[in-house]
């Protein structure tokens, strides 16, 4: 991989285990799928699949499934992450890798920058009923907390009609809206990053 390369990780925190048809599987890949179009390389990671234990150290012992994701999640310059909508809520999936990501807090670099400065992250929601800005909010707390850049726009989100049966997954194509949010988050993302690649923030006084 070229040194220049700017590459991605989507982190798909549906409830459902593969093979399971997943909405946020969809939005994950359409999101990835854009940032292949502006020469970004990266890949999907249904975290249900893997044992991730619960806790906030960046590794709780014996059968920890999250060390190895960290590294993945460490090495690409834009996180996509991606939730459903429970209860108005964020699934408890999406809060497991908050939480195990608080680590991160502590991790510096050898100019003493949290190891997460000039990294980038967009958020992405669907369900069938509203939560998508309360969600994004959450998300995009947590994740500058932990170093996370948030470039301008970077929720795309669905909500499906109150009660009703239709998932974002069953949809014959994308809603102009979510489209062209969707396009504009990655093209800023994209965009951000290339830019902490070029010029990294500061090391602290």
């Amino acid at each position: 991989m070229a040194e220049n390369k700017v590459t991605a990780i989507a982190l798909n925190c549906t409830l459902k285990p593969s093979p399971a048809e997943s909405s946020t599987h969809v939005m994950a890949r359409q999101i990835l799928e854009r940032l292949a179009a502006h020469d970004v390389e990266g890949f999907e990671v249904r975290l249900v699949d893997h044992d991730v234990a619960p806790g906030v150290q960046a590794d709780m012992g014996e059968g920890d499934a999250w060390p190895e994701l960290r590294k993945q999640v460490l090495e690409a310059d834009i996180l996509v992450f991606v939730t459903p909508t429970w209860l108005g809520q964020h699934s408890s999936v999406a809060q497991r890798a908050l939480e195990r990501l608080d680590a991160e807090l502590s991790a510096t670099d050898e100019q003493g920058r949290p190891i997460l400065w000039g990294k980038v992250a967009i958020a992405g929601v669907v369900g069938n009923e509203d939560g998508a800005h309360h969600i994004s909010a959450i998300l995009f707390q947590a994740l500058n907390d932990v170093g996370y850049t948030i470039p301008a726009q970077a929720a795309v989100y669905w909500n499906g009609e109150a009660m009703s049966t239709t998932d974002y997954k069953d949809l014959d194509e994308i809603p102009e809206a979510v489209r062209t949010t969707m396009d504009g988050a990655v093209q800023n993302a994209v965009h951000v990053a290339r830019l902490l690649r070029a010029s990294e923030y500061p090391a602290p006084s």
